[in-house]
């Protein structure tokens, strides 16, 4: 198996050196990370650039790209695709952390499944945060949806026979992932992503659980991703 990652990337600077230097240590490593950039006003282009060039990261074996590409995560990923050399596709998020042996977790996956994705755990102390963790996997097994930050892994030539991720402002995850349940069932791994809490921090816990039940309510109701990242992103 050969496999590209594929990390979006809009204004992550502060994220960037742990990711990179998170991926070099991996083991087995991937052959290609591709970083796709969305327009980063806070020097994230350099700081990569920089962080790339270092000896650790040089002396790796990963083919490493960084790209600029239209803002819009489900544009920037897709434009990571066309580049990737991969068989199989791993989307991440730059502030998503893979275990250890995601590599060889994912291999043994893709052996029978055409998908898949890690559960997920939040970067929390919090009690109700480690819960919020607990229900998204449990949402994603029985409803064989997963979100973004769970790290979709894909076989390239199933990625292209969906058409790659839908240009869509917000729940393209989401559709990917309607759309390649009807092609087969996902592997979904008990291995665990970390993922930051940030945006539950920041905003508060209950309203940011409230808010994202609310806006996957209207969209499996029709809601429009335009109206719906109004609101995400208010």
């Amino acid at each position: 198996m050969n496999l590209s990652i594929i990390i979006p990337l809009l204004n992550e600077a502060g994220n960037l050196p742990e990711l990179i230097a998170h991926i070099v240590r991996l083991d087995p490593a991937p052959q290609q990370v591709i970083l796709v950039d969305g327009g980063s006003v806070d020097g994230s282009v350099a700081i990569t650039n920089n962080v790339l060039k270092s000896t650790e990261t040089a002396q790796s074996a990963i083919n490493w790209r960084i790209i600029e590409s239209t803002v819009g995560r489900a544009q920037q990923m897709n434009a990571g695709a066309m580049l990737a050399t991969g068989d199989v596709l791993l989307f991440l998020h730059a502030d998503t952390e893979l275990p250890a042996d995601a590599i060889d977790n994912i291999r043994q996956a893709v052996a029978q499944y055409d998908w898949g994705r890690f559960d997920v755990g939040l970067d929390s102390r919090e009690p109700l945060l480690k819960i919020v963790g607990l229900m998204i996997n449990q949402r994603s097994r029985l409803m064989s949806i997963a979100t973004g930050d769970q790290a979709i892994f894909i076989k390239k030539s199933v990625f292209e026979q969906i058409g790659g991720y839908p240009d869509q402002p917000l729940m393209e995850d989401i559709e990917l992932c309607k759309r390649l349940k009807k092609i087969a069932r996902p592997a979904c791994l008990k291995s665990k992503v970390i993922t930051s809490a940030r945006r539950w921090q920041q905003h508060g816990t209950w309203r940011t659980i409230f808010l994202m039940w609310q806006l996957r309510f209207d969209y499996w109701r029709g809601v429009s991703p335009n109206v719906l990242k109004q609101r995400y992103y208010k």
